[in-house]
């Protein structure tokens, strides 16, 4: 789902424009990042581009130093700041990729940080930004609590707010990763942009009007969590729920950002968490690369609606690569189940020696793996000298487990399909 086109003559800006951040600020900022911040490389991907029809170039922010492209305007921020605010410390509130970017910069500049993160805030990610230095704060169940707890030590305390993504300068400092993307790469058709506050999209947005105007900037954002979308179309969305691109989990867009955004910004495409799933195994399995879900959210925009990218020169963004172990094997699991190469069988078979020995043997001559054996007699619904036999097996492709599924009926084995391909557990 798309918001409402922008005429393009409305997508036209003078650097030195009526916006709140122009070309020139993040020209700027483009100064201050470098050196400082790692020059990511913006790189062809084939096998991205046979998946998705477009002709698909990548930009690894993920191989920040904190996996992150919010280095970009935390450095801006702290960079900015006057030796007597520099002396009074930072407040920032995040429970992820910023809070890193700001205790990591922070650092380097020899400025006190303190991060405010919600008690629910995974222990990896504390432990992670107390890693690059700063003074962790847990206070509250949501980041709205710890937003309004940073609010008030920055007054208690006389530091200086960063916002995450509201802040001119922020945005500014966003923007220097575009300006790279047009110096490294080819002339893009389209640049898919994940939204979570605006920062990003809007910091790109204002590089690419000024710098490549003939290049759209698409946003994209997830379906449970459609704020930019709503602000664009003003259909107004509820937002919530557990998602996979927690990055992009925003459910208000900044002032500045906003203004940016319906300005520039033509669409903003809504994906869901299938879509982000495969994304995130994409980049894995055929880029080599680890992108978080939020980081893979351009990716899954292709995915979800090819047409409108098929034929078209296309960067995306790997944000960031932030994310848990657990998370990307069960990404990896389902996507394999997907594909219908890892597949369940029920069957209701005659409890007598031998049964188990001639299935297992007939799976052998077909080439399937088996992984699990469930076997169970106490089930009403089977017969009593019956029992259920549930398998999981390893296949090569939706054929070759259309073909274990036709030989185990041909055996006269009642056979149901479980999982992803078939009936609920």
């Amino acid at each position: 789902m798309t918001a409402p086109a922008v005429a393009a003559s409305d997508r036209i800006v003078d650097p030195n424009g009526d916006l709140p951040v122009t070309l020139a600020d993040v020209e700027a900022a483009r100064s201050l990042v470098s050196g400082a911040v790692l020059h990511t490389p913006t790189l062809h991907a084939p096998r991205l581009s046979a998946l998705t029809g477009a002709d698909v170039y990548v930009k690894y922010e993920n191989l920040q130093v904190t996996a992150s492209f919010k280095e970009r305007g935390a450095l801006v921020k702290l960079a900015r700041l006057t030796p007597e605010e520099a002396r009074r410390g930072v407040v920032a509130m995040s429970a992820g990729n910023h809070a890193q970017a700001v205790a990591y910069h922070g650092t380097r500049l020899k400025i006190s940080t303190l991060i405010v993160m919600p008690e629910t805030t995974p222990q990896v990610k504390v432990a992670a930004t107390e890693a690059f230095g700063a003074e962790v704060v847990l206070f509250g169940e949501t980041v709205a609590d710890a937003f309004e707890e940073a609010t008030r030590i920055s007054k208690a305390q006389g530091r200086i707010f960063v916002h995450p993504y509201d802040d001119v300068d922020v945005i500014a400092g966003q923007g220097s990763l575009a300006l790279e993307m047009i110096e490294d790469g080819p002339a893009f058709d389209a640049v898919v942009v994940p939204i979570g506050g605006g920062g990003l999209i809007a910091g790109m947005a204002l590089a690419f009007t000024g710098r490549s105007p003939a290049t759209q900037v698409v946003g994209v954002e997830t379906q449970l969590y459609p704020a930019m979308w709503s602000a664009m179309t003003g259909e107004a969305r509820p937002c919530g729920g557990p998602t996979l691109a927690e990055g992009i989990a925003v459910r208000d867009v900044g002032v500045i950002t906003s203004q940016i955004v319906r300005r520039l910004v033509p669409h903003v495409v809504l994906v869901d968490e299938t879509a982000l799933e495969r994304a995130v195994n994409a980049f894995l399995m055929h880029q080599k690369t680890l992108a978080e879900g939020a980081g893979a959210a351009g990716l899954a925009a292709l995915l979800a609606e090819p047409e409108r990218f098929r034929g078209k020169t296309v960067g995306l963004v790997v944000s960031g690569g932030n994310i848990d172990p657990r998370m990307i094997a069960g990404i990896l699991l389902r996507e394999l189940e997907r594909e219908e190469r890892i597949v369940s069988f029920r069957l209701t078979i005659l409890d007598r020696p031998g049964m188990l020995g001639r299935i297992a043997t007939l799976l052998g001559k077909l080439g399937a793996n088996i992984l699990e054996v469930h076997h169970r007699r106490t089930f009403l619904d089977v017969p009593a000298k019956g029992t259920r036999l549930d398998l999981t097996v390893e296949t090569r492709d939706q054929a070759h487990a259309e073909l274990i599924q036709k030989a185990l009926e041909g055996e006269g084995l009642p056979v149901q399909r479980l999982g992803a391909g078939g009936a609920d557990w």
